[in-house]
């Protein structure tokens, strides 16, 4: 049947009129195809560009334009490969001439398979340039900016070697978990630092094989593993770092600190410490130690008393208060370095009088001691250990050539009679130590009530000495000796007289001793040798000076220079001045 011409409205026979159909149909899904394949092609994120067989283009999108900065009005289909690099040249987008880039580009196009190479534009960009041929000649390249991933590569890249340099040039060692629980990074220093190798710690061991491996080598002493372990877990589980101390069969110490990471998993770092707790502890044991003796100092005694005190069910013990006699003898005939010496060897023998480990000798400072006697039975107890020391120090000491004679006072308190805390207890053994130098040194005395005043009292007159010779409070007496047998006058014996604006007339047997045990007498013996040659030097010539000598003057490294200063002082002539010593001095 014949059917109407769309176009003159003549008829035509219905076989070629359904032929015009198929025909506008297909145009129409070719029509359609095109417009779908242009759209994908301009919508496509990369650059896309399409050459036949003789290098002309058959299509390119728009972000090939951009990408290259082209000119569109110029790049149009048909436009030769060539070109189109002679026009990017031109734009100086290129960074090469037209040749040189066709001579780059020409071998990855003609190859028979996909290829793929980096091309960098004069603006400093990376472009990926991907060639696939086609089944009828030709190729199709796509093109992507990669700059910003290629700087993002570079960064990491960066990153990574900084830190392996930082991994490298710790001074801790390193180890890193993941979630799982498993090593992913290891530096060499964790390697040295327990001397082990890359294959005893491989990649991927967990912790728990980590610890058991260290405990294999022999590197740890013993450790719970499974304890560790359950550390390790808690740690991650509060999100708070955990650090514990190692210490290696090899007599080193290792700080291990374990610290979560924010995406799971820890890092753990170890630093050897040795050193540091090494200087730590002498830090510590010098602070509660006398650098001199060895001997536990005035705070660390406290310590062992306050603590021994604040126990409620604290038995009674003795607080041992002790002085060395004649030290300052010692110092002022030998010098420092032989008191120093000296010191030592007191402190020895004082430890080696205590029982064991359980009583405590302490040194306050110059020469004095505390001892704390623990499990204490009675008094018969303190009188042992005190009759003990006293024994032990008068021995003498042997210096290299010379033997060295001192002796010991001690002064003794009782927890709980003479005291409930430390600073009576110590203040009452004080006491009892002091009446003890008072009644002849090298004695012990036990604290009873009343001593205070009398040590209070032998204190202040001390005080008052130390005082009454720059006061001017001093004065010489002579007495007149004569000769027997003629009755004549033949000299006069100077005595010391201390006239106190407080006390009075101060009896030499009152000051003198306590001048010879606090080392007054030296100063006032010098003074009173010098006033005594002065007022002979007024005398007749036939008449002689007598000037007593005390022990610890002729001890004192300075007497000899000070009798030649009083001569040559006041002129007297050596035959006038009779130096009078006693026999004990001698003895």
């Amino acid at each position: 049947m014949p059917v109407a011409d769309a176009k003159d409205g003549s008829a035509v026979p219905e076989r070629e009129a359904k032929g015009m159909d198929r025909s506008r149909h297909m145009e129409d899904e070719l029509r359609e195809q095109n417009e779908r394949f242009s759209a994908a092609v301009e919508n496509m994120s990369h650059g896309l560009c399409m050459f036949d067989a003789e290098e002309r283009m058959i299509i390119c999108n728009g972000n090939y334009i951009n990408i290259f900065c082209l000119d569109a009005k110029v790049i149009r289909p048909g436009i030769r490969f060539l070109d189109i690099l002679r026009h990017s040249v031109d734009i100086g987008i290129a960074s090469q001439s037209a040749d040189e880039l066709y001579a780059i580009r020409k071998p990855y196009i003609d190859q028979a398979r996909p290829s793929t190479y980096e091309e960098t534009l004069s603006d400093g960009r990376i472009i990926n340039i991907s060639h696939r041929p086609l089944a009828l000649g030709g190729w199709v390249s796509i093109y992507e900016d990669i700059t910003e991933q290629r700087r993002a590569q570079q960064d990491l890249k960066e990153q990574h070697r900084r830190f392996d340099a930082a991994l490298a040039n710790m001074s801790q060692g390193l180890l890193m978990y993941d979630a799982d629980g498993k090593m992913i990074v290891r530096n060499g220093r964790f390697l040295e630092l327990y001397n082990v190798t890359a294959a005893d710690f491989p990649l991927g061991t967990t912790h728990r094989d980590a610890l058991e491996r260290l405990l294999e080598l022999g590197i740890y002493t013993k450790i719970d593993v499974d304890s560790e372990v359950a550390k390790t877990e808690a740690c991650l589980v509060a999100k708070k770092m955990h650090s514990a101390y190692r210490h290696l069969t090899d007599g080193r110490t290792v700080l291990v600190t374990r610290q979560p990471m924010s995406g799971g998993g820890w890092v753990a770092t170890f630093d050897d410490v040795t050193e540091r707790r090494r200087t730590e502890d002498r830090m510590t044991h010098l602070a509660h130690h006398d650098m001199l003796t060895g001997l536990p100092n005035r705070s660390m005694f406290r310590e062992r008393l306050d603590l021994a005190l604040e126990d409620t069910a604290a038995t009674p013990l003795a607080i041992f208060s002790l002085d060395l006699d004649r030290f300052k003898v010692v110092n002022d005939t030998w010098g420092h370095p032989a008191g120093d010496w000296l010191l030592k060897g007191v402190a020895e023998r004082l430890q080696r009088c205590l029982r064991g480990e359980t009583d405590v000798v302490a040194r306050f400072g110059g020469d004095e001691f505390v001892i704390i006697q623990f499990n204490f039975k009675g008094i018969a107890d303190a009188e042992k250990l005190a009759k003990r020391i006293i024994e032990a120090i008068a021995k003498p000491f042997r210096d290299k050539s010379r033997d060295i004679h001192v002796g010991i006072s001690l002064g003794i308190a009782v927890f709980p009679d003479d005291g409930g805390d430390a600073d009576t207890l110590l203040k009452n053994a004080d006491t009892a130590l002091y009446r003890a130098k008072s009644e002849g040194r090298n004695l012990y005395r036990f604290f009873e009530p009343g001593m205070d005043a009398m040590v209070q009292a032998r204190r202040a007159l001390e005080i008052d000495l130390e005082t009454a010779l720059p006061r001017q409070e001093f004065d010489l007496d002579f007495q007149p000796i004569m000769n027997i047998a003629s009755g004549e006058i033949v000299g006069a014996e100077a005595l010391m007289r201390w006239h106190s604006p407080t006390r009075g007339t101060v009896a030499p047997d009152n000051f003198i001793p306590v001048a010879e045990e606090t080392g007054m007498i030296v100063p006032l013996g010098e003074w009173a040798l010098r006033k005594a040659c002065t007022a002979a030097a007024s005398w007749p010539a036939g008449l002689r000076i007598a000037v007593n000598v005390s022990a610890v003057q002729l001890k004192s490294g300075s007497f000899a220079r000070n009798v030649i200063s009083a001569l040559a002082f006041s002129g007297v002539p050596a035959g006038r001045l009779e130096l009078e010593i006693t026999e004990t001095v001698l003895m």
